[in-house]
């Protein structure tokens, strides 16, 4: 028996299993691959996943040694997204492999006893009010496996998604899209680089060089896939592609690993069906355009992690829990559509021409620039709140540099390494000094510092995944609703009374 299991030990699974883990939930992740695959699909981090990391204490693992770009493309037009006029303390791309980013948070989750067992696949499940039952496929044979939730992150093809029953409504593949790691014995025969992409009339290749001996090529062309997703690839196969996109024959020598993808488009009706909910690729599927898959399935993580995390230990309020669906689904829903804009723009069709050339004039405008960079990178994500709140509720919480009443110098990041919720009091007197209309519930820090950075407010109540809960002043009847409603349900019944 377990709190939660978690199938599937990528990157998201591995990230939700430490923040279940910092709440002292018990753990158990199913992964069906015995060994950590060593190939890359995605190579970015976006600017507001590094944010989420940071504020976890993860963020300088994650960037001794790497690159960061301080810019982005858009559909492979000129000039290029500028992520550094973002405001954020992570204002680039990280420029590292998946692969990297799966080890260093199963690292992380080993640390705080996640328990992972790898060769192990779910093959049945079954659930109930009280909890799930799963039917387990290990390396020493089948077993049974109980939790209170279980959650897929078991990538586009979820087993927990089928066996779940999860509508995954969208539409099929018009696109065929080739992968290879591969050596070149003349690189210089494709255009290298970032963003690197080649659009001919019939169709786009990129080259990347990974490593002095390994280039990633990428080749799509714009017709119905002529084979099923799951047929494996050839050299030649991939040989074939790049003469027919830039109209001449490129020598290849070994291939590392072949892969095919496409722009099939689907999004779960419903991230929540009882006890069994989903994340990441198992919820969503879409073109990999912008390295934009990845970032949006951690993100999903850190949302969901504290509020099951809530639920399980029975002090979460009345809702905390669905709000995963309400706050993420729209978020994946404008992922979803941004990436078919992408690829609608890169349609090597003349017919797009003239598009394109507006939208490159688009993009030369500074509040152009800015609106795209924070839509591709994250950093624009506001969460639904109440038309009287404070423009700073449901948003990432705001740059602030700070000093506690200690003279401590700190970050909001710092602040939340714990996965606690905080309610930041910026003042120059003493914290005992502050007294809030109700005592804070025991999963929320009272910090109070000063700032040299105005945020127009005098308070904040921030969630453990960094967005901003309330805002307002302490003496304000807003902030104890709000406190019931994100964090105590004895808060909420207490409210409730004196209504």
């Amino acid at each position: 028996m377990a709190d939660v299991i978690i199938a599937g030990g990528g990157p998201v699974g591995m990230l939700l299993a430490c923040e279940l883990r910092l709440r002292d939930i018990d753990v158990v992740v199913l992964e069906k691959l015995p060994q950590p695959s060593p190939h890359s699909r995605a190579f970015r981090l976006q600017p507001r996943t590094m944010e989420l990391l940071d504020y976890r204490g993860l963020a300088e693992r994650f960037r001794q040694g790497r690159k960061e770009w301080p810019k982005a493309h858009f559909a492979g037009l000129q000039p290029l997204l500028e992520l550094g006029e973002l405001d954020s303390e992570h204002p680039y791309s990280l420029l590292i492999p998946q692969a990297e980013t799966e080890r260093l948070l199963a690292a992380r989750a080993a640390e705080l006893g996640a328990v992972v067992r790898r060769g192990h696949a779910v093959v049945a499940l079954d659930q109930h009010d009280e909890g799930v039952r799963v039917e387990v496929a290990g390396d020493d044979g089948p077993y049974t496996l109980r939790a209170r939730f279980l959650v897929g992150c078991d990538g586009g093809r979820s087993t927990v998604r089928r066996l779940a029953g999860f509508a995954f409504p969208g539409s099929e593949a018009q696109v065929t899209a080739l992968l290879g790691d591969v050596a070149l014995p003349d690189p210089v025969q494709l255009p290298m680089g970032l963003p690197g992409t080649a659009r001919t009339p019939r169709g786009l290749l990129m080259a990347v060089a990974l490593q002095p001996s390994v280039t990633r090529v990428l080749t799509t062309e714009f017709i119905s896939p002529r084979a099923e997703s799951d047929a494996p690839v050839t050299v030649d196969e991939l040989r074939a592609a790049i003469d027919r996109v830039i109209g001449r024959p490129v020598d290849i020598g070994e291939a590392h690993w072949l892969s095919r993808f496409s722009d099939a488009t689907r999004l779960v009706e419903e991230y929540r069906r009882g006890r069994v909910l989903l994340a990441g690729d198992a919820a969503h599927i879409h073109f990999p355009i912008g390295a934009q898959g990845l970032s949006l399935g951690l993100q999903e993580a850190m949302n969901l992690g504290w509020k099951l995390a809530a639920e399980v230990r029975g002090e979460a309020p009345a809702g905390l829990l669905d709000s995963y669906h309400l706050e993420r689904h729209p978020v994946a829903r404008r992922v979803l559509r941004e990436t078919r804009v992408q690829l609608a723009l890169m349609n090597p069709d003349e017919s797009t021409d003239p598009l394109r050339e507006v939208f490159g004039e688009l993009l030369a405008i500074p509040a152009v620039n800015r609106h795209l960079a924070a839509l591709v990178s994250g950093t624009d994500v506001r969460y639904a709140a109440d038309g009287d709140d404070h423009a700073l509720v449901g948003c990432p919480a705001p740059v602030l540099d700070l000093k506690t009443d200690d003279g401590r110098t700190t970050r909001i990041p710092e602040l939340l390494a714990s996965g606690r919720g905080v309610l930041l009091v910026l003042a120059e007197s003493a914290a005992g000094q502050h007294r809030t209309p109700v005592p804070l519930p025991d999963g929320v820090d009272l910090v109070v510092a000063t700032t040299s950075r105005d945020p127009g407010v005098d308070a904040l109540l921030l969630r453990p995944d960094g967005h901003v809960a309330w805002a307002g002043s302490v003496d304000d009847l807003a902030l104890p609703r709000a406190l019931a409603a994100w964090f105590a349900t004895d808060l909420e019944a207490g409210l409730k009374r004196d209504t």
